[in-house]
């Protein structure tokens, strides 16, 4: 996918074939940054509490190249029990879309609300394989409705909260 002077060309996607037809393609999916800390261990392992688990998710969308989106999903997770930092996972999780011939006012909820609901369960196996290698429970993170989300947020853009729940 990648040519040598680091650009992207969709037409190397199989099943990418130029026509006029909108097209989508997952080029590539990557771990782009992680980090598992585990301040307090050994300690950590004889705490008689339950931690409490804070998860925070944050969606990016930039240009890669010609028809070629990176789409980054970053997830910020803080364990803490008695005041302490039983863990902490921050991973920036990302994708790389083929898009051609998709209208400007479906590019933004692809971007933000369906490539993140593709990308979103390789990112939720990597936060539960680091957190079990930190000796932990495996995290399982639970499903997210991207859509949901993304529409949120546009109806509070425009000063329209509504009745949009969280998600």
């Amino acid at each position: 996918m990648a040519e040598q002077d680091g650009t992207f060309d969709l037409d190397q996607v199989p099943g990418s074939e130029v026509t006029d037809q909108p097209q989508v393609a997952l080029i590539a999916q990557y771990v782009k940054d992680l980090s598992f800390e585990n301040p307090n261990a050994p300690a950590v392992y004889q705490w008689q509490t339950q931690p409490e688990i804070n998860v925070n998710f944050n969606i990016a969308s930039q240009v890669a190249g010609e028809d070629v989106y990176e789409v980054q999903l970053k997830i910020d997770i803080h364990a803490t029990g008695g005041g302490q930092t039983a863990f902490r996972v921050d991973l920036l999780f990302a994708g790389l879309f083929g898009i051609r011939n998709v209208p400007e006012e479906q590019l933004q909820p692809f971007l933000f609300a369906e490539a993140p609901r593709l990308l979103f369960p390789f990112a939720r196996r990597v936060v539960s394989d680091s957190v079990r290698d930190g000796n932990f429970p495996p995290l399982l993170l639970e499903p997210i409705d991207f859509g949901a989300l993304y529409m949120q947020q546009q109806a509070q853009a425009q000063g329209n909260p509504g009745d949009i729940g969280q998600a």
